[in-house]
């Protein structure tokens, strides 16, 4: 068993097209704009690569992303040969079981929260929903989305560059925006895209405005030839699983989000 870092990008996309929908986050940060934020780390045995970490320094705190494959045990051995050399603040996305092979090193700061990670498996669920009012925003429209999304999604991670991806979609309702979606990830080099950033104004919540804005967004992201669609939901959000189900979506795999610290850091 080896601990190995790894810097061919073919190699790393390889590996997560493995399970593409689990590791769209990872096939995204492939990208130019994000490679020079990340270090990639991986578990080799006998020549064979088992498990891949990805640390993304650019945010503050640093994203660590551990999502294990199976068996799992590959990726205890890869975190505890590392975690004495990890930030001592980050955020993480790890596999059900993963924060405790980080303590004591790295010590949750609050309860980790349960995610899935959705990926669309069924894209002819996309075509019988009416997207005609939903429409591609721009970043003539940033002023616009962020009063939106200080009204319907106060923690939303928004940064005015997403929006100059071109890949938001909005749906106005009474002359103003309702609903957007978005992306967190999107590639064309690298075929992937994540949602992120959907969201409705609460009034007008449960008239279908955010299916029909991710519809319309997924058409557009597979005329860019994208052919890994994902998201991440949380776990207890069932209103929200069963509408992107609807869409053709299906679980991919669960994990956790947390906040980790180094005690006395």
């Amino acid at each position: 068993m080896a601990i190995v870092e790894l810097r061919d990008r073919d190699a790393i996309a390889a590996f997560c097209r493995r399970r593409p929908a689990a590791h769209a986050y990872e096939l995204g940060d492939l990208d130019d704009f994000f490679w020079p934020h990340t270090r990639w780390l991986g578990l080799e045995r006998d020549g064979h690569l088992e498990q891949l970490v990805l640390l993304y320094d650019e945010p503050d705190p640093p994203v660590l992303l551990a999502i294990a494959e199976k068996p799992d045990a590959g990726m205890r051995e890869l975190l505890q040969g590392l975690v004495a050399e990890l930030p001592h603040r980050l955020y993480a996305h790890l596999s059900p079981g993963l924060v405790e092979v980080l303590a004591p090193h790295l010590v949750p700061a609050s309860p980790p929260a349960a995610h899935l990670k959705l990926g669309l498996v069924d894209p002819s669920r996309l075509e019988p929903h009416d997207t005609a009012g939903a429409t591609l925003l721009s970043s003539a429209d940033l002023a616009e989305v962020e009063r939106f999304y200080a009204n319907a999604y106060p923690g939303s991670w928004f940064q005015a560059r997403m929006l100059e991806t071109g890949r938001y979609v909005g749906i106005r309702r009474d002359g103003r925006l309702g609903c957007v979606a978005g992306v967190h990830v999107w590639s064309p080099a690298w075929r992937v895209a994540a949602l992120g950033n959907v969201a409705t104004l609460p009034e007008l919540r449960g008239s279908g405005l955010a299916t029909a804005a991710c519809a319309r967004l997924c058409r557009v992201l597979q005329s860019d030839g994208i052919d890994v669609i994902s998201l991440n939901v949380r776990a207890d959000n069932a209103a929200a699983i069963r509408a992107y189900e609807k869409l053709g979506f299906a679980q991919a795999t669960e994990y956790v989000e947390v906040s980790l610290v180094r005690p006395g850091g």
